[in-house]
């Protein structure tokens, strides 16, 4: 299917060149496993993943039983459908299947529906073939191409701030206030077709395998199951091409922003690594439980800084739960020993020249690749993020901005660091792959804990944390 779609979008080369490589995706002929799990498709059925994680998964079946049983809102206030996750051209016309077949049966949506498509591509397409306009003519609202609500970029008017209510969308994510800035919201994940069949129940008691609604004519309607079209019979519409392309001479170009704006800042280096160990760094925070990269870095009104970072690092880690005090954005300065938030804590660290760590739990990092989630780090003094484990996106964004991810070699050794210890990284001198480093915990005893941390840094991504960055490092080799 790969294959087609590659063909479809215009790239027969990479199409035929991945095939090479097929074989690698086959286990090998002569393959045993000590385990084997076997999955009876045609026994699946439907999930709807939340509120506030997607860890939390419940059968469609079991759903209105969940909802009523741990009180979340029943009445679901909007369905969102798209994303850049979510809105293949296959997934638009299953929703669409749907929403005609109800309007068809006189029936508009009862939940505020919004349709986001994922590309410019897919915009163009659906549009041309009227699959835009079977969502409005539903009752739904079509938003431009572009995060959105995804990113909580939605200027919601029909739900004040704190009220409780329940979304279902097909988004990326579902962690508290992600789509609307409203902590109180009930934010669940589904695919795009149960999350346009729940528009039209309007409800968290609606199952749309097995219950029926009632028509404007007194007659039950039911769903029947989704069909879609893989890919466009008339092949995909690239749409508006908005590319600006650069000028052939670049030597007279010049970027100027004014020093005054919130908006914009230009980027100057990180400084290279000075070939020594972190010693007896402070931690900024022991983060407890569940730290995202919402925690670490917010979307939503923030985003308005993306291009200056120095505002946008003013949210950095406000959202982690501080293990110390079991508060969000409330940590001890070291030096001081006075409580402030996590932001400017790490500031005043960085005015006296101190670098700092993080110490995080499982799972650190989970969430979208905002880039800002390192970036922030780095930018406030930060030197090395240290966890029990790390969601794989977030871990490679901490190399390119030449931090230092490192894992616990035994994770019950999180346990064994307290807030005030000063900790060392011994060993960078001869980092190298596969090989561990020392993590030296000195207590305000005095006494010393050595303590070994592991790393997934590969030959090339070294290069970038002894250049201070991958940006560093890609510099250089171009001069």
């Amino acid at each position: 299917s790969m294959h087609r779609y590659l063909v479809a979008t215009g790239r027969p080369q990479i199409a035929d060149a991945s095939r090479q490589f097929a074989h690698n995706l086959r286990a090998d002929e002569d393959a045993r496993y000590d385990e084997v799990i076997e999955i009876n498709l045609s026994e699946l059925e439907p999930r709807i993943n939340g509120p506030f994680t997607p860890d939390l998964m419940t059968p469609l079946a079991k759903f209105k039983a969940t909802a009523q049983a741990k009180d979340w809102p029943q009445d679901i206030s909007a369905c969102l459908i798209g994303s850049c996750t979510n809105s293949s051209y296959e997934d638009m016309t299953r929703a669409a299947s749907l929403a005609k077949e109800a309007m068809d049966a006189g029936l508009k949506v009862r939940s505020d529906f919004i349709v986001t498509p994922g590309s410019e591509q897919i915009r163009a397409t659906t549009e041309r073939d009227g699959l835009l306009e079977i969502f409005r003519q539903a009752g739904g609202t079509i938003l431009a191409n572009a995060c959105g609500p995804c990113i909580g970029q939605w200027a919601r008017h029909d739900v004040k701030k704190g009220e409780r209510n329940t979304i279902i969308t097909s988004y990326n994510r579902n962690f508290t206030g992600r789509n609307d800035g409203n902590p109180a919201t009930h934010g669940f994940v589904a695919s795009p077709e149960v999350v346009t069949a729940m528009a039209f129940g309007g409800s968290t008691s609606f199952n749309p395998i097995t219950d029926t609604l009632t028509t404007p004519s007194g007659k039950p309607f039911k769903f029947t199951p989704p069909n879609g079209a893989e890919l466009p019979a008339r092949g995909f519409d690239a749409g508006q091409d908005t590319y600006q392309a650069p000028p052939a001479n670049r030597d007279g170009v010049a970027i100027s922003v004014s020093p005054d704006s919130q908006r914009l800042q230009l980027l100057a280096p990180f400084k290279a690594w000075d070939g020594s160990d972190i010693e007896n760094a402070p931690i900024l925070i022991k983060a407890k439980g569940k730290c995202t990269t919402d925690h670490i870095s917010m979307a939503g009104p923030w985003l308005k800084y993306r291009g200056h970072l120095d505002n946008i690092s003013n949210n950095m880690l406000i959202g982690a739960t501080n293990s110390e005090n079991g508060e969000a954005n409330s940590v001890r300065n070291q030096i001081t020993g006075a409580f402030d938030a996590v932001p400017a804590t790490a500031r005043y660290y960085k005015a006296h020249s101190i670098p700092w760590v993080v110490v995080g739990d499982e799972n650190y990092g989970e969430g979208s690749s905002r880039e800002h989630a390192a970036m922030s780090v780095r930018f406030l003094g930060g030197v090395a993020v240290i966890v029990k484990s790390f969601a794989r996106i977030h871990e490679t964004n901490l190399k390119k901005q030449g931090l230092l991810p490192l894992t616990f070699a035994n994770p019950a050794d999180y346990d064994r660091i307290s807030p005030e210890d000063r900790l060392s990284v011994l060993g960078l001198k001869t980092l190298a792959p596969g090989s561990p480093l020392t993590l030296r915990v000195t207590k305000p005893s005095g006494e010393h804990i050595d303590i070994p941390v592991d790393h997934t840094f590969n030959e090339n991504q070294i290069t970038w944390f002894r250049a201070g960055s991958a940006l560093n490092h890609i510099a250089k080799a171009n001069h």
